[in-house]
């Protein structure tokens, strides 16, 4: 395998993948304490890729704007990992979010591609449950039926919670 690996970042408009990806920056480069407060984001239209070396493999996070949804599959190709965002405070995003993670465990390029689910936005007043919203996705369905390894972490992106949990993820696949 090369010492390059790619990891698509992907999630609906608005769940928080630029700033993990951000945050994911500023703990490789200083280490958790040095996180402070949130830095600004906006939509991503298009395509953002970030470098990431860990355990001396360098793995590229392909972060892909929610709005780009359609086009996904057009990237799926190159990439030996995925990692899948959820907004666990936003309800109305549920179900679409379901849908299109299907989309992703059942395309043919991403059948051996490892998986990390993650629930963003536990830092919210008016999030649901991890149980709760692992009900409304079925998640021990979807992880019994998919033929990927499936991983799923809660996040706070904004305060920090889950992110050391997140660079492990993907240094963990890195070296696979």
């Amino acid at each position: 395998m090369s010492n390059k690996q790619t990891c698509l970042l992907l999630g609906a408009t608005g769940v928080g993948k630029t700033l993990l990806v951000k945050r994911l920056q500023m703990i490789n480069l200083h280490g958790l304490g040095e996180l402070g407060t949130p830095p600004p984001t906006l939509p991503t239209v298009g395509t953002n890729l970030t470098d990431f070396t860990l355990k001396r493999k360098k793995v590229t996070v392909r972060e892909l704007g929610g709005c780009m949804g359609p086009i996904w599959p057009s990237y799926f190709e190159d990439c030996s990992s995925v990692i899948f965002m959820v907004d666990s405070a936003n309800i109305a995003q549920v179900s679409s979010s379901c849908i299109q993670l299907l989309s992703v465990l059942s395309a043919e390029p991403l059948h051996n591609a490892s998986v990390l689910i993650l629930f963003n936005k536990r830092d919210m007043p008016c999030v649901m449950s991890l149980i709760e919203i692992k009900s409304l996705f079925r998640m021990d369905d979807i992880i019994a039926s998919a033929t990927q390894p499936i991983t799923t972490l809660e996040l706070s992106a904004r305060s920090g919670q889950g992110l050391q949990e997140v660079l492990r993820w993907l240094e963990s696949v890195a070296v696979k």
